[in-house]
């Protein structure tokens, strides 16, 4: 996958307190950690954007078990389940998670992170060419994964080192966590070309995360729309960062608005403002607004990376040759996954898709071949990056509640619509221990009824009457 000796003493990774790991260290590490694994296993990593989660991460793909990367702070009651589900050998996990697992045994320990043994010994077979699990949304309790495969994850990030233009003087610090689709693929791309990768959990509005930017120096940082609206709410554009070269976002659409904003403050300061589009079932990305476009396409997501293509299909399933006419969005390349897992007898079969995927959004191409992406086919938003299932969250709500509810939005901002005003707090409170997301992304509703139509569907863009403008 990746070629720490080419790289040997340069740094692989930082945090802000000068802890680092050389290319040489993390592959001495990762021998230390596939020596305690002593085979091809199954792990789950628990997640946080610090130096052991990283080299367990590193060290895992390196010795090829697979690992499912998971939010550290995940709902203890979704861990279980997805435990029970799968029957992993191994957790790789802070280490001041380890009284959480009392059955486990410490088999490692390094980074401040501890190596537990299960119990369970490779009890379902693992593909071959399976090299990384993904959840589909970081929430709602669903085991569905994403499979990934060792040429998903390197051919996707050899195309975004390509068309970023990524070289080892990169150093690229992290704004989003590592189990998160796009957060991996920056690591990912940057271990390629033997980059050093500054890693810190602070997060943007903390002034600990801008004193390690600047004095580490970070040249890049990617975001999802929220960390743009957010940024321009902390009047970022007047911050001196001399050291920065590029700033890319995905995980959703940005306003037209800020999209210029930012392309506009990037172009006249001699940066790169790089709008990119992916999904997990894409292992990360899959198209792609080259930084010179960014303020004559605003509001485009681009085209497709390379060596990956796009097209559009109506509802007979032809291809759509006409601008400006709207189709689902398709596209075929090799970081198009194996396919989903529900349980672990699944993680033994093979390619599904057959580098095909139907991504579910609906877009146009104009006369140029950028497309622009201009609704979704299911009931899905991108709540900070993160893909919540609508239908999901309101089956989730009547289970818990026992009430009729009802929920839309648009991305990073879902509603969440009920009949009783005594529920509102407990309801947003529940969403977001279930999700893992910021409450802030969440706005509960108290209306009179909920509209439906003759045949008791809801009407869900009635609802749209109660956004916050």
């Amino acid at each position: 996958m990746w070629n720490f000796e080419a790289f040997s003493q340069r740094i692989a990774v930082i945090n802000e307190e000068g802890q680092s790991l050389n290319y040489q260290e993390l592959q001495e590490e990762s021998r230390r950690l596939g020596e305690a694994l002593g085979k091809r296993c199954l792990v789950f990593i628990l997640c946080s954007n610090t130096i052991g989660a990283f080299a367990g991460y590193a060290g895992c793909i390196t010795n090829r078990s697979v690992p499912l990367l998971l939010a550290q702070n995940l709902d203890k009651e979704l861990l279980q389940h997805l435990i029970e589900t799968y029957k992993p050998d191994y957790l790789w996990a802070p280490a001041e998670m380890k009284a959480d697992f009392p059955k486990a045994a410490v088999r490692y320990e390094a980074f401040d992170f501890v190596l537990l043994e299960t119990g369970d010994q490779s009890v379902y077979r693992l593909r071959d060419e399976l090299c990384l699990l993904l959840t589909t949304s970081g929430s709602t309790g669903s085991p569905k994964l994403v499979r990934q495969s060792y040429q998903n994850v390197f051919a996707n990030a050899q195309s975004i080192a390509e068309y970023l233009k990524l070289d080892e003087t990169e150093r690229p610090i992290t704004t989003l966590p590592m189990n998160y689709t796009y957060g991996l693929s920056i690591i990912n791309s940057h271990l390629l070309v033997g980059a050093a990768v500054l890693i810190t959990d602070k997060t943007l509005v903390q002034k600990e995360f801008w004193k390690f930017f600047k004095e580490a120096g970070a040249t890049s940082f990617g975001g999802v729309p929220y960390t743009y609206e957010m940024l321009d709410r902390m009047r970022f554009m007047g911050m001196e960062l001399p050291s920065l070269r590029t700033m890319t976002q995905a995980g959703g659409k940005l306003t037209p608005e800020l999209h210029e904003k930012f392309a506009r403050f990037a172009q006249e300061h001699g940066k790169k403002f790089v709008v990119m589009y992916g999904q997990c079932e894409a292992t990360a990305r899959m198209g792609y607004l080259p930084a010179e476009k960014a303020v004559e396409k605003k509001g485009s997501m681009g085209i497709a990376i390379p060596g990956g293509k796009f097209y559009l299909i109506d509802t007979q399933g032809k291809e759509v040759t006409v601008p400006h006419t709207t189709g689902e969005l398709v596209y075929e390349g090799e970081n198009v996954t194996l396919g989903y897992a529900e349980c672990g007898e699944e993680l033994s079969k093979g390619d599904e898709r057959g580098g095909v995927l139907y991504t579910g959004d609906m877009a146009q191409f104009d006369e140029d071949g950028y497309y622009y992406i201009v609704g979704r086919k299911k009931r899905f938003l991108k709540i900070y990056g993160n893909r919540v299932n609508l239908d999901e969250i309101e089956r989730l709500i009547k289970g818990k509640f026992g009430i009729e509810a009802a929920s839309a939005g648009i991305d990073d901002h879902l509603y969440l619509f009920v009949l009783e005003e005594a529920v509102t707090e407990a309801v947003k409170r529940f969403v977001a221990e279930k999700t893992g997301l910021n409450p802030a992304a969440f706005h509960v509703k108290t209306i009179k009824e909920i509209p439906k139509n003759d045949s008791g569907k809801i009407q869900y863009r009635e609802l749209e009457n109660y956004y916050e403008r």
